[in-house]
């Protein structure tokens, strides 16, 4: 079948979703929202709202407006974990970039001998070099100035401020499991050892691709299964999510990590209020559980 459909005004959008069914209670207002928001990003919201997925025809009582309101639960959900992922971030780079130094020199990145694929290793070093050469921080550019001669990356204290959590996720689960920083930074973050932290990260960098690119969360089913202690050293939840593939499982590990990245924190409180003020968002399309504001981990406010 060769694709023949032309674009459409907005006029003819907002047209065809009241021929299907959908409620538009202020025509002016969604001439707007569409102008700036495109039809198949609004789409993500309202398909849960069709009768029939073939011929897009709406349930009763199907709002435009609802859709609207998801939306913007979605980028407010995005902003706050954008926010949490930055700090999970940072940590991790101070922790690699201080215990790795230490322990071995500040070029470890660049060692072949302390990782398990060289190949991964070299385009992991690609990108970075990327990042590198296109830094114009204040910083980067003296040290490059200073240090002409010097044909190396700058040391890991320099370098590794360039690169995005990705490529620290994939530096620190590419690391040989003899490494015995691996084992101490994934302690440190309470993961017990390096068994478990890789696939955290993994996990944590897939949501801040999703925030950085803005994403759909809401109604998300999301790869990849993030692998779990049982059970971790610092409070979690009773009630453990069967469904890995719903941002309640991600939600609870990022919670986790800031427990201890940034103890007390307002994560639980925000969440809570965000669902608060979008009443229509039904939390069970994240997988949260009944009363999850009440578990151990999401209770959780150490003082110290």
């Amino acid at each position: 079948m060769i694709y023949a459909k032309a674009p459409t005004t907005i006029a003819q959008q907002i047209a065809r979703l009241q021929q299907r069914g959908m409620v538009i209670r202020n025509v002016p207002l969604a001439e707007k929202y569409l102008s700036h928001i495109s039809y198949y990003r609004l789409a993500g919201y309202w398909w849960p709202m069709f009768a029939d997925k073939e011929t897009h025809e709406f349930k009763p009582n199907s709002i435009f407006e609802d859709a609207v309101a998801l939306y913007n639960f979605d980028h407010e959900l995005r902003m706050l974990l954008f926010d949490m992922i930055e700090k999970i971030e940072i940590s991790l780079r101070t922790k690699m970039i201080y215990h790795l130094s230490h322990e071995h020199d500040p070029w470890w990145f660049q060692n072949t001998e302390l990782f398990e694929n060289t190949q991964q290793l070299v385009q992991t070093l690609a990108k970075l070099q990327e990042e590198v050469d296109r830094s114009k921080d204040l910083f980067m550019k003296a040290h490059k100035r200073k240090y002409k001669e010097d044909k190396r990356f700058p040391p890991a204290w320099k370098s590794l401020e360039m690169t995005s959590l990705g490529g620290l996720s994939r530096l620190y689960g590419n690391l040989k499991h003899t490494v015995q920083s691996k084992d101490i930074i994934a302690e440190e973050l309470g993961a017990v050892n390096h068994t478990y932290l890789p696939s955290w990260l993994q996990s944590i960098t897939q949501i801040r691709n999703f925030c950085a690119h803005h994403g759909r969360l809401w109604n998300k089913n999301l790869p990849g299964s993030p692998k779990l202690l049982s059970p971790p050293p610092h409070p979690w939840v009773h009630n453990v999510p069967r469904q890995t593939d719903k941002l309640y499982m991600h939600l609870c590990l990022i919670k986790y990590l800031i427990n201890i990245i940034q103890p007390p924190n307002e994560f639980t409180n925000r969440l809570d209020e965000l669902f608060k003020k979008y009443p229509n968002v039904d939390p069970d399309a994240l997988g949260m559980k009944p009363n999850w504001q009440q578990e151990p981990l999401w209770q959780y406010a150490p003082t110290h």
